[in-house]
């Protein structure tokens, strides 16, 4: 493809970033301090929504009754809208300081929440592009909106599919979506036919509120209490029957190819009052990513069926909240060429000396040898869609249309829109040494190895925003893709609905930071404080 030629106002938000860059790192680095987990991200939600109010757009709290959650807008009148968005989620038991040694943040333990992939530097690298995008539209008189919505739980698939159905994405004229990355295929690319899949997520709760009806009423009491007598099972050992059944069968759920898995995590266990009551409550909690939705709602089947069964064998009833009903992607050529384009224009990061020195030290501190080029190669490289694309399939059967896991794929039903990725720091081995996960963590949160990232990729974003405001031709392009892919555009032949049919799940147990005695702890203390 041709790169595209560099306009005036374009050129005005690369020299904004420029500008900026000081804030984008220290706004980075406060995100990954916060370290907040899904659906319990009120710090960094609020960090968002009062900077935003502050650049002058109108922002909605709470969007699609999430409270962490939200919506912006700014206008300079008639125009293109052009849809960004930010996550900040953090994942739990990742807990890590921005440092060359293995520590948890200040006061916390390792249990606490901590950024991996990290989004703490996607949000901040497109809420950089879209700063650089409103001043360049107010510098040349671009007419237009910018919508921003804040992305809660993306680690469970959570608010996109919740905003898609509440209509957050509709009207948009492009979306771009941004994730840090470093293995290839997909690494300074965008995704161009295969997309990513669908995925399922849902909590079973077993609930023993009947312990009584386990056994026939004697003389004694009706709920026996003594140590010696029989009692209901209850609810952890439902929750322990539907862990292990799901796991005996899952070679019997799914074929074996496509590029799919289902994962489990326990919420709570116990709730007894008494050391000889049934435990009254637990929640487990499953995610499936799989390529089709026909995939999903078979795994569903089977895992209401191993609910049922456990539920039954031990004296209690089951629920099932959804947590994510999420589509698989849908491809846009158009704005694929569109978000290439423009991190062709910027260029893949650069790590200079003084991140390699940094890293050096990550090396020998992780057990690891100190190198000369510390960063993996492919880091500094571009690479085509359609040759990331021609990668990518090597592995997967012809007629699977869609792979791996990510919720942008709702977005994508509802406008046209980019998936580009921007390589992420990520080190060489010699010898086969295997880094531990709290290396990659660190390095997303030391200004010297992820402010790279940021920097390409918020003035990838902020150039394909303005080649979308500003030339028609293209946005034409996109729009008309969409519409033939979807076969009519939203509520067309080929379009799927959203499958949200619930509401947002935030009222269950999810991990998150308490305030104690103590000051701010996890919800696991920490040991050693």
């Amino acid at each position: 493809m041709d790169k595209p030629v560099t306009t005036s106002a374009q050129t005005t938000a690369l020299a904004h970033l420029d500008d900026i860059q000081p804030s984008l790192s220290a706004w980075t680095r406060t995100i990954f301090d916060f370290g907040e987990t899904a659906w319990r991200e009120y710090q960094s939600a609020a960090w968002y929504v009062e900077l935003l109010k502050r650049e002058g757009f109108s922002v909605e709290e709470g969007s699609g009754g999430m409270p962490t959650a939200f919506c912006a807008h700014w206008t300079n009148g008639a125009g293109p809208t052009i849809g960004m968005y930010a996550e900040y989620d953090a994942v739990p038991g990742n807990c890590q300081d921005a440092a060359t040694v293995k520590r948890p943040r200040p006061g916390l333990g390792e249990h606490a929440g901590g950024h991996t992939d990290p989004h703490s530097g996607l949000g901040v690298s497109s809420l950089g592009g879209l700063l650089a995008t409103k001043a360049a539209m107010q510098r040349h008189g671009i007419g237009g909106t910018l919508r921003f919505t804040g992305e809660p739980a993306e680690k469970v698939r959570g608010s996109k599919p919740i905003h898609a159905a509440r209509g957050y994405y509709d009207g948009l004229d492009g979306m771009l979506s941004f994730h840090p990355f470093y293995m290839l295929p997909l690494c300074n690319t965008a995704r161009w036919d295969t997309h990513c899949g669908a995925a399922y997520a849902m909590i079973y709760r077993f609930i023993c509120d009947e312990p009584e009806n386990w056994v026939r009423a004697s003389d004694g009491a009706p709920i026996p209490q003594s140590h010696s007598a029989i009692r209901a099972p209850g609810a952890n050992d439902a929750l322990m029957m539907m862990y292990m059944a799901s796991k005996a069968l899952r070679d019997s759920m799914l074929p074996h190819q496509g590029g799919w898995s289902i994962s489990e995590a326990i919420l709570t266990a116990g709730q007894a009052t008494a050391d000889n009551l049934p435990a009254g409550l637990a929640e487990i909690q499953y995610m499936m990513r799989v390529p089709t939705l026909a995939m999903a709602e078979q795994v569903t089947a089977v895992l209401d069926r191993n609910a049922e069964a456990a539920a039954a064998m031990s004296g209690c009833r089951y629920e099932r909240h959804w947590v994510s009903k999420s589509r698989p992607g849908l491809a846009n050529h158009a704005m694929a060429d569109i978000a290439y384009g423009a991190l062709s224009t910027v260029g893949a990061p650069h790590w200079n000396e003084a991140a390699k020195a940094v890293v050096r030290e990550i090396q020998v501190n992780a057990g690891g040898i100190a190198m000369e080029n510390p960063f993996i190669d492919e880091l500094e490289r571009l690479i085509t869609p359609q040759q990331a694309e021609a990668i990518l399939r090597r592995d997967l059967p012809p007629s699977q249309v869609n792979s791996t896991s990510d919720d942008y794929t709702d977005m994508s039903w509802h406008a046209p829109t980019a998936r580009f990725y921007v390589a992420r720091p990520a080190l060489r081995s010699a010898g086969g040494h295997a880094y531990p996960s709290w290396v990659m963590n660190a390095l997303g949160g030391i200004p010297a190895t992820i402010d790279p990232m940021v920097t390409c990729a918020s003035k990838t974003v902020a150039l394909a925003a303005l080649r979308l405001l500003e030339d028609k031709a293209a946005r034409d392009a996109a729009m008309d893709e969409f519409v033939k892919r979807t076969g009519g555009g939203i509520g067309g032949s080929n379009w799927i609905a959203p499958l949200c049919d619930y509401d947002p799940p935030i009222h269950f147990r999810w991990p998150e930071y308490v305030t104690t005695a103590r000051g701010r702890d996890w919800w696991i203390p920490n040991q050693t404080a």
